[in-house]
C-alpha cells in the first residue's frame, strides 16, 4: 500500500493508493476520516482492482478547511485528485456525505466516470427532507449551545447507542480518537455545506455512466425513500439490498456490501473494457 500527499491546486491530500487493475476512487465520507477503508480492502479479495481511498478537506492527513464547506468543491477535490494520479476514469464509491459528492462529480465531470456505486446517500432532497434537516438543525443548535463533542454524542447515541465509541472501535481502530480530532470539519463545514446542497433530476440527467445503488433492508426509512429517489432520478441504475443490514452497512456488512460492488463492476468491466 502506498500512502501519500498530494498537492492540487490549493489543497493537499492524504491518499491510500491500493493494489493494481483498474482504478476505484472512495470518496470519504463524513465523520470517519477511514470509514472506507475496510471495504476497499475487502475489495482487494477480487484482486482487480486499484483502490484509491483518500482524506477529505479538513480531515486527518489532508489540508484543513479555508472558508465554508462545499459538496461541489469536494466533486472538483475529486477530479483534481483523478487527474494528479493520471487516471482518465475511474469506477468512483460514494457512501452516505460521499454519495452526494460522487453523484455532484458524476454530473460535473461525465468523462470521468467508468461507473457509480452508491451506498445509501444522504436525504435531502426525499419526501422527508424537513424531517431530516430538523434533526441535522437540532443537532448544529447543541454544537453552538453546548459544544461539538456533546453534539457529537448526541448524533451517534441516537444512530448507534449509547456504547457508540466502543461500538465504532471494534469496526474502524483509532476511529473515536480521529472523529474528535475531526469534529469541527464535521459540524461546521460538511453539515451546513449537505443541508445547503442544490441537486435535482435536471442535474442526474446529465449522469451517462452505469450506477449501482447500495442500501440495507433494515435501514431508516429515510434511506428507503432515498433508494426510491435514485430509481427516479436514475431510471437505469441497478439496486442491490443487504439483508439485516442498516445505514452503517459499509462497516457491518463489509464482505456482503463488497461482493456487490464487485460483481457489479465486473459486470461493468465485461459490458465495456477500459480503454
Amino acid at each position: 500500500m502506498a500512502i501519500r500527499h498530494l498537492k492540487l491546486r490549493d489543497v493537499t491530500l492524504k491518499v491510500h493508493d491500493l493494489g493494481s487493475g483498474e482504478p476505484v476512487l472512495f470518496i470519504q465520507t463524513a465523520l470517519i476520516a477511514d470509514e472506507l477503508l475496510p471495504l476497499a480492502s475487502e475489495l482487494s479479495l477480487a484482486d482487480d482492482f486499484r483502490r484509491i481511498v483518500y482524506h477529505r478537506r479538513g480531515y486527518a492527513g489532508s489540508s484543513p478547511v479555508d472558508g465554508p464547506g462545499s459538496i461541489p468543491r469536494d466533486a472538483a477535490d475529486c477530479r483534481a485528485l483523478l487527474a494528479a494520479l493520471r487516471v482518465e476514469r475511474a469506477h468512483v464509491v460514494g457512501l452516505s456525505y460521499s454519495g452526494a459528492v460522487a453523484l455532484q462529480l458524476a454530473a460535473d465531470a461525465p468523462e470521468c466516470l467508468r461507473s457509480l456505486v452508491l451506498i445509501e446517500p444522504p436525504p435531502v432532497h426525499i419526501p422527508s427532507a424537513g424531517e431530516f434537516r430538523r434533526v441535522n438543525e437540532d443537532l448544529l443548535t447543541t454544537r453552538r449551545t453546548r459544544g461539538a463533542t456533546a453534539a457529537l454524542d448526541e448524533l451517534l447515541a441516537a444512530v448507534i447507542g449509547p456504547d457508540w465509541s466502543q461500538e465504532i472501535e471494534h469496526y474502524v481502530p483509532g476511529a473515536s480518537e480521529q472523529m474528535k480530532n475531526d469534529l469541527l470539519t464535521f459540524f461546521d463545514t460538511d453539515l451546513p455545506a449537505l443541508l445547503t446542497w442544490q441537486f435535482d433530476a435536471h442535474d442526474a440527467e446529465r449522469i451517462i455512466c452505469p450506477v449501482l445503488h447500495v442500501g440495507g433492508s433494515d435501514t431508516h426509512r429515510w434511506f428507503l425513500e432515498v433508494r426510491e429517489l435514485v430509481r427516479k432520478w436514475l431510471p437505469h441504475a441497478e439496486d442491490a439490498q443487504i439483508e439485516g443490514a442498516g445505514h452503517s452497512l459499509a462497516v457491518t456488512h463489509t464482505p456482503h456490501v463488497a461482493d456487490a460492488i464487485v460483481d457489479f463492476l465486473h459486470r461493468v468491466s465485461r459490458e465495456a473494457p477500459a480503454p
